[in-house]
């Protein structure tokens, strides 16, 4: 790479690391404002003044703020979540396997939808303003009107209870065989997929249309380059840049906001933790989750914006 691309980079990433700490002291100073008592909570309303103070201060509760958030933030740092107050267990160990669920089912949603709404949007393209132009681009705004509980609902009733195809709980387990497992994630994935594609889709048409007015692209066709030929070989490789962020953009959502449809189908991956400790108000969770969710959506952003750098050909052969 050239010494200005390896620049912008080297910024990008330091900018990241520099945003993550901020989003660090806010989910820290979030979680430290909320109504309540962690030690009541823990302890329950019959607990007395003495059992109070003790467990506040063997949760170093009594520390100043700034205190306590340097001692979370180092053990993070170190790969140390802290100790779930609620269940005693290590943060770190219970969310490895919620982790790897939430990317399993993300994963999936991605594979089906980023592909799928590069081809709608091409179409949509090819044969823009009409009939297959607007039934696609009618589909699509129809699908980003609906909120994903409507979606998970709806699926759940069809597939689930009409005509039982799928299961409605989606029930995985260490060691469960790959068909079952992709059985109990049809219904969830095929939520996120809607939920996440007619968005890919219209910014993909929105992104190849832009370059579709360049003159480069008129002068193709008035070469006699077919409509397809055009899209391919000169408006779709110029438009990669901002597909790319808007594709990047998507997948740090199927990741951070699974939140609302691994509840509906009680899928156990780590927005169905955090909504779990919510309720308990469990900070060190809510903080761990958090921090965990902001860091997959920063990084995913770093990446989108170094691909954009490292396919802008200005930046690549510099004059």
């Amino acid at each position: 790479m050239s010494s200005p691309i390896l620049k912008l980079v080297a910024q990008r990433i330091a900018l990241g690391i520099l945003l993550l700490l901020a989003v660090s002291v806010l989910i820290f100073a979030g979680t430290q404002i909320l109504p309540g008592d962690v030690a009541q909570a823990i302890l329950g309303q019959s607990a007395t003044p003495e059992s109070l103070a003790n467990l506040r201060e063997q949760l170093g509760l009594n520390d100043p703020a700034y205190v306590r958030y340097f001692r979370w933030l180092g053990g993070v740092v170190t790969g140390d979540l802290g100790t779930a107050m609620s269940s005693g267990q290590d943060i770190a160990t219970s969310i490895k396997g919620r982790l790897w669920n939430t990317l399993f089912l993300a994963f999936w949603a991605a594979i089906v939808a980023v592909p799928l709404a590069i081809i709608l949007g091409l179409i949509a393209v090819r044969y823009r303003n009409g009939w297959v132009d607007k039934l696609i681009s009618g589909l699509a705004l129809a699908s980003t009107s609906f909120p994903e509980f409507f979606i998970g609902y709806v699926l759940v009733y069809f597939f689930a209870v009409k005509w039982q195809i799928f299961p409605g709980i989606s029930t995985v387990y260490d060691g469960m065989p790959f068909g079952e497992r992709m059985q109990a994630i049809a219904l969830p994935a095929t939520a996120l997929t809607l939920v996440v594609l007619a968005h890919m889709m219209r910014m993909t048409r929105a992104a190849i249309l832009n370059v579709m007015q360049s003159a480069y692209v008129e002068t193709a066709e008035l070469k006699g380059l077919s409509a397809f030929n055009v899209i391919r070989k000169h408006a779709f490789p110029n438009a990669i840049a901002p597909i790319i962020n808007v594709v990047m953009l998507n997948l740090a959502y199927l990741i951070v906001g699974v939140v609302v449809v691994e509840v509906i189908f009680v899928y156990p991956g780590m927005g169905q933790y955090l909504v779990d400790h919510v309720t308990k108000r469990d900070v060190p969770v809510v903080q761990a989750v958090g921090l965990i969710f902001a860091a997959v959506y920063i990084g995913l952003n770093i990446i989108a914006d170094i691909a954009a750098i490292v396919a802008n050909p200005r930046l690549r052969h510099p004059k």
